[in-house]
């Protein structure tokens, strides 16, 4: 795909800089997909016992189905559908935010639990294998808030998401900063946003496989 092509809402000074930024590494974007196709499928096939322990505890705890799909926004701007083992119950996303704060009444007890030691994303090894998103990337939004990202932030959407992220091992206690008082939507959009993005646009002038390993290393060590 060349600059021309993107979608008119990403076109901006800021994403050509980084396009053009991108581009330099080529080969680079090349050998990480390769990684995140290698290491997903050797996750799915070595991890996939734990996963059907994980998706009966699930189907047990409370009723609805074991994966819990929802519209994100990708690589371009395109809207994709991420796979999470289900943590809160059937609808919660019809009886309230998009965002989760610590004490959420929707979350189940299994739920928590997955929650706590981030099992939810290991499903996303699919979309890992699938192409929609990456072992390391800034994280998917919902489009609500991707309607409200400046033109830098546009930036963000012309790599792959990913599971993890730098932002993503800053802010692993977010749904308690999320409640800690006052509008939880509000917060995020005008404090944890924009720190994250920040922190994502950083990840994209340093992107290289060897940073994605030792992101990957980070995370394990910040969830135990």
């Amino acid at each position: 795909m060349t600059y021309e092509m993107l979608p008119e809402t990403m076109k901006n000074e800021f994403t050509k800089s980084y396009w053009q930024d991108l581009r330099s590494h080529k080969a680079t974007l090349i050998m990480k997909r390769i990684f995140d196709i290698v290491v997903s499928f050797v996750a799915l096939v070595v991890l996939s016992p734990f996963f059907l322990l994980l998706a009966i505890a699930v189907k047990i705890d409370s009723p609805g189905p074991v994966f819990y799909k929802q519209e994100r926004v990708g690589r371009y701007n395109k809207n994709f559908k991420i796979y999470k083992f289900r943590t809160m119950v059937k609808d919660a996303d019809k009886i309230g935010l998009p965002l989760t704060t610590g004490k959420d009444p929707r979350i189940t007890r299994v739920g928590s639990f997955i929650r706590k030691l981030r099992l939810d994303e290991f499903s996303q090894l699919l979309n890992v294998l699938g192409g929609s998103m990456s072992l390391v990337g800034p994280r998917p939004e919902v489009r609500r808030y991707v309607d409200a990202y400046t033109p830098e932030y546009m930036a963000t959407l012309l790599i792959r998401p990913g599971i993890t992220a730098p932002s993503s091992i800053a802010f692993k206690d977010e749904d308690k900063l999320l409640n800690e008082g006052g509008d939880p939507e509000k917060i995020y959009v005008e404090k944890i946003l924009p720190q994250k993005m920040k922190m994502n646009l950083e990840y994209m002038r340093k992107i290289s496989v060897w940073n994605d390993l030792r992101i990957i290393f980070q995370t394990i060590a910040a969830v135990f």
